[in-house]
């Protein structure tokens, strides 16, 4: 099975360009679309339907900065076992329970000003460790390194989610 990046003719960095990759995922989608295939036989319609769920998912993979740095980790032999692997340093856990706390405690203040503070410290946080990631895998090759970034960044995004819910929960 091809990569991701092949599948759209990209190569596989971790700083990709959105722009080229926008318009692969278009070429290949007018390509493989089942409208295109609605008065074939059975077998092009279902083919038709398999490359487009595969265009799809690998195109989702690619946009999203954990799922596009697990793939190029996969490509390079590197297992990055997020369920299994929950090991973090005791300093980041430190910063994230210091987080929630702060989350619970405009939760209950129902402060949505504050919930934005967070927010903003949070996108800042992530775009400092995509950052790292992308210098890790694209300019050291450092694929074992990048993992525990890699994870670091899907901890900051269970938060955000967190942080989505609350200002559900404070209106």
């Amino acid at each position: 099975m091809r990569s991701h990046f092949e599948l759209f003719d990209l190569d596989p960095a971790y700083a990709i360009d959105s722009a080229a990759l926008d318009q692969s995922y278009r070429d290949l989608q007018a390509l493989v679309h089942p409208d295109r295939y609605a008065s074939a036989g059975d077998a092009e319609r279902r083919a038709s339907m398999q490359l487009t769920t595969r265009v799809n998912e690998a195109y989702r993979a690619l946009k999203d900065p954990v799922q596009r740095a697990k793939h190029i980790l996969e490509l390079n032999g590197v297992d990055v076992a997020f369920e299994t692997n929950t090991q973090m340093p005791t300093d980041f856990l430190m910063q994230q329970l210091e987080m929630r706390e702060e989350l619970e405690a405009a939760v209950g203040k129902k402060d949505s000003s504050f919930l934005d503070g967070l927010r903003k410290k949070l996108a800042s946080q992530q775009r400092r460790l995509e950052a790292s990631i992308g210098e890790s895998i694209d300019a050291r090759k450092d694929y074992a390194g990048a993992v525990e970034l890699v994870r670091k960044l899907l901890f900051l995004r269970k938060i955000e989610d967190e942080i989505q819910s609350a200002y559900e929960a404070i209106e």
